[in-house]
């Protein structure tokens, strides 16, 4: 259902079943997926593919150009995937030449306030909260919760099934599986309530913590605990995926909670 209120170029591909509420701007070169609602007021700009499914509340705007001097006006995108809401004013910005895309998955929830920078990566199922500012290529993994009003420093990662306090400034990567709070920020323990209502076993959330004891809670540094879990705890996907995400960190990973823990 297309109000006669809203201004939808002739060249955007929508859905027939896709309902626009009045006084919606959608630009050229949009594609908008079955079953999507656009509420009032919205803006849908050049380079915007959302999915099936979505909800997208008023005052959202979705493809803007990126608040980057260095962009050129080259040709990107923002991709949606299906069944996520974006709530009232939420800004998520096309890319650049660096990557080309800013994409926000399937399942996810964007609270009010919301601003995703350029070629960000927000994955399946996160859930982030009203305010929070995440700037220019930033990478959050599948089911990643981050607190109201938090803000994140370009070029960090956050790990699967992590969470982050409200209020937090995220300046080093977060690993996954993990609580982390205060300031600066640190860890403060694994995220156990998250996986446990993500069906993680018992036996798998001990394994996990048994990982982050020897990273975080040990005479070791980074790079000597990581070494001793690779030969004395048993191989697993989460062990693997903790080991390869600490190694892989551009940024540094955050502290931990007691004051001789080092991060290098």
């Amino acid at each position: 259902m297309k109000q006669p209120l809203a201004y939808i170029h002739p060249d955007a591909k929508i859905a027939e079943n896709v309902v626009i509420d009045p006084f919606v701007t959608i630009d050229k070169d949009v594609v908008i997926e079955e079953g999507t609602w656009i509420g009032s007021n919205a803006v849908i700009m050049s380079g915007a593919r959302i999915g099936k499914n979505c909800k997208i509340f008023p005052g959202a705007v979705i493809s803007a150009i990126p608040q980057d001097l260095k962009y050129q006006g080259e040709e990107t995108y923002v991709e949606i995937g299906d069944n996520t809401t974006i709530r009232e004013f939420v800004t998520v910005n096309k890319g650049t030449k660096s990557k080309g895309k800013t994409v926000v998955g399937s399942n996810v929830l964007l609270m009010a306030y919301v601003h995703v920078a350029h070629d960000c990566v927000v994955k399946d199922h996160a859930i982030i909260v009203n305010n929070v500012q995440i700037a220019g290529e930033v990478e959050i993994d599948e089911w990643a919760i981050i607190g109201g009003s938090s803000a994140i420093h370009q070029f960090v990662r956050i790990g699967k099934h992590s969470i982050i306090s409200g209020g937090s400034l995220v300046r080093k990567d977060v690993p996954p599986y993990i609580k982390a709070g205060r300031e600066p920020l640190r860890y403060e323990g694994v995220n156990s309530i998250g996986l446990r209502r993500r069906n993680f076993t018992i036996e798998k959330i001990n394994e996990i913590q048994d990982i982050y004891r020897f990273i975080y809670n040990s005479n070791m540094n980074v790079s000597q605990a990581l070494e001793y879990i690779e030969v004395n705890l048993k191989v697993s996907v989460e062990r693997d995926e903790i080991i390869n995400f600490i190694r892989n960190s551009k940024r540094g990973i955050i502290r931990g909670n007691t004051p001789d823990t080092l991060t290098e």
